[in-house]
């Protein structure tokens, strides 16, 4: 098997999903914009072959890349990152070599806000009001009809980059003072708990694995007030969220794919949906999995991608969380003291990289307990300041 991997050397952790492939007997080839020389000794460990482009955005370059592979080794079989940065340039590549899995006329409803409403309605679940806004004309109809607060982001952004909350008319006019040089939706501010469905399909849809997250807050306020976060495993997914996440999962055809999707709680068994990821939740999620329930979805991927195995037990034995801290905030309790405390559940801590630090902090704190009531007490303790 012929494995195309983009990018391996970012997310730092993610080179485990190639190195697996490898230990199975795929031949993973590796693209990236960096000198072989200066990806880390375990990625390069990971890669069967490697070809350096100048830009990873040149699809050209790209194009002459797989071109060569596939002259060297013939037909590639797969092509990822497994990054939703990179989503529409993987399907472009896909079409253009005939590769299995989502191809350009996917993308609009699995990476555009906009087209995601359909198909979350398709499986008959609830989202907020709104919709493109090309003008400010437009987006003054749509707040008039669903009033304020209204949020307004990127139609395809990544994260939280770029989203706001708009209170009033002033923030719109602001908004559109200097027009948005890319599409932009808004919809009705929800207010609620964020939960997230998360898990991975085999080849037909059939899920193979799922759990669930809480988190303490949205990504928005996390970026744009400069917050600490935390979030966190269930171990029983509410039946009402794992009913509407497995409603998506067919709505949106994921196939042999991650998925990480998002709602808000508004009631006791009653969400609004948020958006999908194509994709392993962000940060050290993918680990966070891999410490609930004592597996490795590193390893797991490449079986079903090799050998199309599909026998992952996951006994969720454990709540897995992550705490953020941010440098310019005052803690109240020094690293050193979390340690001495609780040193006993800390699995990592984390020195988060630059372009991730906005959305998980400075530094992250995963650790896991079996009681849910340990996980908020570590969370308190990692999260009090002095202001």
């Amino acid at each position: 098997m012929n494995v195309v991997y983009l990018s391996p050397h970012f997310p730092p952790q993610y080179h485990r999903f190639c190195s697996n492939l490898k230990q199975l007997g795929a031949s993973v080839l590796g693209i990236a914009d960096v000198p072989r020389e200066a990806l880390a000794p375990a990625v390069q460990a990971s890669l069967s072959d490697y070809y350096r482009v100048p830009d990873l955005h040149d699809d050209d370059a790209l194009r002459r890349a797989c071109g060569w592979f596939t002259h060297r080794y013939g037909k590639i079989d797969r092509l990822d990152s497994l990054n939703e940065y990179w989503l529409a340039t993987e399907a472009r590549l896909r079409e253009d070599f005939n590769i299995f899995g989502l191809r350009p006329a996917d993308i609009a409803a699995v990476r555009h806000k906009s087209g995601m409403k359909d198909r979350f309605r398709a499986a008959g679940v609830r989202v907020a009001e709104g919709g493109l806004i090309p003008s400010l004309s437009a987006a003054r109809e749509l707040a008039a009809r669903t009033g304020y607060p209204m949020i307004a982001k990127p139609d395809a952004g990544v994260g939280a980059l770029d989203t706001f909350k708009l209170e009033s008319d002033a923030d719109l006019a602001r908004l559109f003072a200097s027009p948005p040089p890319v599409p932009y939706v808004a919809e009705a501010f929800i207010d609620g708990t964020i939960h997230s469905f998360d898990g991975l399909t085999d080849r037909d849809g059939r899920i193979v694995f799922h759990t669930a997250h809480r988190y303490s807050q949205g990504i928005m306020e996390t970026v744009n007030e400069g917050r600490h976060i935390a979030y966190y495993s269930l171990r029983e997914t509410p039946p009402a969220l794992e009913a509407i996440g497995r409603a998506c999962v067919r709505s949106f055809e994921v196939r042999e794919r991650f998925f990480h999707i998002e709602f808000f709680q508004v009631a006791a068994e009653e969400y609004v949906a948020l958006e999908v990821n194509l994709r392993p939740p962000g940060g050290y999620t993918t680990d966070m999995f891999n410490f609930a329930s004592d597996i490795d979805v590193y390893r797991a991927w490449a079986e079903l991608l090799v050998h199309n195995r599909t026998g992952l037990a996951a006994d969720r034995r454990y709540h897995c969380c992550y705490a953020s801290r941010k440098h310019h905030l005052p803690y109240r309790h020094s690293h050193a003291e979390i340690m001495a405390r609780y040193g006993g559940q800390m699995l990592m801590v984390e020195t988060v990289p630059g372009v991730f630090s906005s959305a998980l902090g400075d530094i992250g704190y995963i650790f896991r307990s079996p009681h849910l009531a340990v996980i908020e007490e570590i969370v308190a303790f990692v999260h009090a300041t002095d202001v």
